[in-house]
């Protein structure tokens, strides 16, 4: 029998599946990366599956943000106000790359490398487009669970 804490966690899990499909397409698309771009590198598969929850992480922190600002540009009723939701939208985006690439290298070290801002930033894109098509995929009639 598990301990509560983990009970809690296997009921988070089951509650949110859509958590855990994202985290294996992460891993597919993250390994299909390493084995064909030559500057994406890591060590083994378990660094690998730890960068694609540090990528689940980062990325769901991300469009968390950017959410946000587009909520603030629909309601932004004067020009300055669209003008600066959409600059920040910018500087979320660009920067989101940024930041993806120091965590990995505070946090993994030189045993992952995602190349830089133009591999890490096609890499997002790719790990984005898998997600949506996995989930439309497995989509239940518009029902989502995250």
């Amino acid at each position: 029998m598990l301990p509560a804490a983990g009970q809690a966690a296997v009921r988070w899990i089951r509650a949110r599946p859509g958590h855990i499909i994202d985290l294996f397409v992460y891993v597919v698309v993250l390994n299909l990366a390493i084995e064909y771009v030559p500057s994406v590198i890591s060590e083994g598969f378990t660094l690998s599956l730890l960068t694609a929850v540090l990528l689940k992480l980062a990325l769901e922190v991300v469009i968390a943000v950017k959410g946000s600002i587009v909520a603030r540009f629909h309601a932004a009723t004067t020009r300055r106000g669209k003008v600066v939701a959409a600059l920040s939208l910018w500087v979320v985006a660009a920067g989101s790359k940024l930041v993806v690439l120091e965590l990995v290298d505070l946090v993994f070290g030189d045993a992952v490398s995602l190349g830089g801002f133009i591999p890490v930033t096609l890499l997002v894109l790719a790990l984005l487009a898998s997600r949506a098509a996995v989930r439309a995929l497995l989509d239940d009639d518009g029902v989502r669970d995250v």
